[in-house]
C-alpha cells in the first residue's frame, strides 16, 4: 500500500472516531440535560407550588393573604401538569378547595385538600425517582461508549505513533545509506523494498540509476572506439548508401555512396541537421520526405527512386529504417534515431527492362503469324477453296478459338509492357459512358448467346459525358464483363448499371458466380495471379491492366464479392465538368 493511501487511512480513521467521540458525547450530554430539565422544571416547580399550597393551608385560609397565594399556587399547578394522573389528582384538589373556600372551618374538608396536595407531591416525587433512575443509565451508557470509542482512538493513536515513523524513517535511512555507498563509487549497492509503494519506486529508480553507473564504469572506452571505427568502416565500404540520423535530425554518418550520389562532402554533412542540408538538396529533400510528411510517401508505396550515379540513371529502393533501443534498467522501448537506406536495383531494373522489351517484341511479332491463321480459317470456313465435313469445322473451330485466345493472350502482354515501361498512351476526351458500356456489351455478345447468359441494363437518365479514354475503358469493361460470363452459370443474368456518384460516373458488373474467398480479394488485381482451384482459363493480367488503365485516368476499379453469391467490379472515372 502507498505511503499517502496509508496515511490517508490512519489519520482519517483516527480523525472518524474522534468525530464519532464527539457526536456521541454531544447526544448523551444532550440526553442527560433534557432529562435532569424534566426533573427540574416539571415535577420540582409542582413541588414547590404544592409545598406553598400546604403552608397557605396549615396558615389558615380564612386570612385573605392565605387564601390569595393558595389560590396563586394552585393555578400554577393546574399549567405545570407532566404526569399520568396528574391532571385528575390537580382537578379533585380544585372542587375540594371550592368547597373549603366556602366552609374555611370545616376541619374535614381541611384534611381532604391537605390529602390532595399529599398525593400530588407523592407523585412528583416518585416521578423524580423514575427520571433520576433513567438519567442514571443513561450516564452509565454514555461513560461505557465514550470510553470504548476512546480506547478505539488511543489504540489507532499508539499504532501510528509505534508504526508510522519507523515505515517513513527506515526506509530514507535505508536510501540515504546506499547513496553514501554509490558516492564512494560503490556501484554494485542496490536498495530492497518488497513493499509497492511510493519507497518501492523510489527503489527501481535508485536501482536503475546504479545499473547505470556500474555499467558505464565497466565500460572499456578503449573497446568502444575500436568498435565504433570497425562499424563505420563496415557502413562506408557498403555499396549501397546508408545515412544515419539521431532523432533530432543531426546527420551521424553518411558512407562514401552516399555523398557520392547526393554531392555532398562530409565535413559539410555530418553534425548537420538534415532538414538544412535538404532545403538545397534537392535527393536529400526526396530522402527524408517520408519522415516529415508521411502522407505523401504512403501514396506511393515502394516506388523507386531514379538517381544519376555511376554515369548513368540508377534504380534504387529507399528504405528508412527507425532505431529503436530499450534502455538499461528501463521497461519502454524508445527511438534514438533512422537510417536511411538505398538499395541499388539496377541491375534487376535493366533485368526488368529486358524482359519488357522482349515481352513485347515477341508479342508484337505473334499478331502477324496469328492474324495469318485467323484468315486462313476464315478462307476456309466460306467454301470458297472447297466444303469441309462436320469433323474439319470441328477442328477450324478449335483452331479459331485458339487463335482468338493467342490473341487476346498477346494484346494483353502488350499492355502490359505499357504499363510496365510506364508508357500508357491515353487519350482523355469527353466520351458518352453508354456508347463505351455498349460497344463492351457488343463485343460480349456472342459469348454471353453460347452460354444463354442475358444482361440487364439500369442506366440512369440524362447522364453528363465523362472525361476519359474510350477505347482503353471499353477495353476494361469489355474484360470485364468477359469475366462475368465467364465465371456466371448458364441461363443466369449479369447486372450492368452506370449512375453519377459525386463528381464521378460509376460503371458497375455484377454477376451471380461463385463469388471470390475473402483472402484472395487484394490479390486479384496482381499481375499472373489466379484464384486457387479456379478451372477456368485466363493469363491473370487482365484484372491488373484494367486497373493500370483506369488509374492511370484519375479513377478507380475495386471490388466486391461474397463467395457463393457472385462479384461485383466497381469502375469509378471523373465526369467532365462544364466550364
Amino acid at each position: 500500500m502507498k505511503i499517502k493511501a496509508k496515511l490517508v487511512l490512519g489519520i482519517g480513521l483516527l480523525f472518524s472516531m474522534i468525530a464519532l467521540l464527539t457526536t456521541m458525547s454531544s447526544v448523551y450530554i444532550n440526553k442527560l440535560s433534557a432529562e435532569t430539565k424534566n426533573i427540574l422544571v416539571d415535577n420540582y416547580n409542582t413541588i414547590d407550588y404544592t409545598r406553598n399550597m400546604l403552608v397557605a393551608l396549615n396558615n389558615g385560609i380564612a386570612a385573605q393573604p392565605q387564601l390569595e397565594a393558595f389560590q396563586e399556587n394552585l393555578k400554577r399547578q393546574e399549567g405545570n401538569i407532566s404526569e399520568v394522573g396528574e391532571e385528575e389528582l390537580t382537578q379533585k384538589l380544585a372542587q375540594d378547595f371550592l368547597q373549603l373556600k366556602q366552609k374555611p372551618m370545616d376541619s374535614l374538608l381541611t384534611k381532604t385538600v391537605r390529602t390532595d396536595i399529599s398525593d400530588i407531591m407523592l407523585m412528583n416525587m416518585q416521578a423524580i425517582r423514575r427520571k433520576s433512575s433513567l438519567a442514571e443509565v443513561t450516564a452509565d451508557k454514555a461513560i461505557f461508549w465514550i470510553s470504548l470509542v476512546g480506547t478505539v482512538c488511543f489504540l489507532i493513536a499508539f499504532i501510528l505513533l509505534i508504526n508510522l515513523p519507523g515505515n517513513i524513517a527506515n526506509p530514507i535511512k535505508e536510501l540515504s545509506n546506499s547513496i553514501k555507498q554509490i558516492a564512494d563509487q560503490n556501484y554494485s549497492q542496490r536498495v530492497h523494498f518488497e513493499s509497492h509503494n511510493e519507497f518501492g519506486e523510489l527503489a527501481t529508480a535508485f536501482n536503475t540509476m546504479a545499473e547505470k553507473l556500474e555499467e558505464y564504469k565497466a565500460s572499456n572506452l578503449e573497446k568502444l572506439m575500436i568498435e565504433k571505427k570497425r562499424i563505420e568502416t563496415l557502413i562506408d565500404n557498403m555499396n549501397d548508401p546508408v545515412i544515419g540520423l539521431d532523432n533530432l535530425g543531426l546527420i551521424l554518418f553518411m558512407n562514401t555512396t552516399a555523398l557520392n550520389i547526393t554531392g555532398l562532402k562530409r565535413e559539410d554533412a555530418l553534425g548537420k541537421l538534415v532538414q538544412n542540408i535538404a532545403v538545397k538538396n534537392d535527393l536529400m529533400r526526396m530522402l527524408i520526405q517520408e519522415l516529415f510528411d508521411s502522407k505523401e510517401v504512403a501514396s506511393i508505396p515502394n516506388t523507386p527512386i531514379k538517381i544519376y550515379a555511376d554515369q548513368k540513371e540508377s534504380y534504387f529502393q529507399k528504405e528508412i529504417i527507425p532505431i529503436n533501443i530499450v534502455p538499461t534498467g528501463e521497461k519502454a522501448e524508445k527511438q534514438i534515431g533512422n537510417v536511411i537506406l538505398l538499395q541499388n536495383i539496377t541491375p534487376y531494373k535493366e533485368l526488368d527492362f529486358a524482359k519488357t522489351n522482349f515481352i513485347a517484341t515477341v508479342s508484337h511479332e505473334l499478331k502477324t503469324p496469328i492474324s495469318s491463321i485467323k484468315m486462313s480459317v476464315q478462307l476456309l470456313e466460306s467454301k470458297q477453296i472447297g466444303t469441309v465435313n462436320d469433323e474439319q469445322k470441328s477442328l477450324l473451330d478449335g483452331i479459331k478459338d485458339d487463335a482468338n485466345r493467342l490473341l487476346k493472350i498477346t494484346g494483353e502482354l502488350l499492355n502490359m509492357t505499357q504499363v510496365e515501361s510506364g508508357s500508357i498512351q491515353l487519350k482523355v476526351i469527353k466520351a458518352d459512358a453508354e456508347e463505351i458500356l455498349q460497344y463492351a456489351i457488343h463485343a460480349n455478345k456472342q459469348a454471353a448467346e453460347q452460354k444463354q447468359i442475358k444482361f440487364h441494363l439500369d442506366i440512369a437518365n440524362n447522364l453528363p459525358l465523362l472525361m476519359a479514354d474510350s477505347d482503353k475503358t471499353a477495353w476494361v469493361l469489355t474484360n470485364l464483363i468477359s469475366n462475368a460470363l465467364r465465371y456466371s452459370y448458364e441461363h443466369s443474368t449479369v447486372h450492368l448499371k452506370i449512375a453519377t456518384v459525386n463528381d464521378f460516373m460509376q460503371f458497375s458488373v455484377a454477376d451471380g458466380g461463385q463469388g471470390i474467398a475473402p483472402e484472395y480479394l487484394d490479390k486479384i488485381f496482381d499481375r499472373y495471379f489466379r484464384v486457387p482451384g479456379s478451372k477456368k482459363e485466363g493469363t491473370g493480367l487482365g484484372l491488373s491492366i484494367s486497373k493500370e488503365f483506369i488509374e492511370a485516368q484519375g479513377g478507380t476499379l475495386s471490388v466486391t464479392s461474397e463467395l457463393g453469391l457472385g462479384s461485383t467490379f466497381t469502375i469509378q472515372l471523373p465526369i467532365h465538368r462544364m466550364a
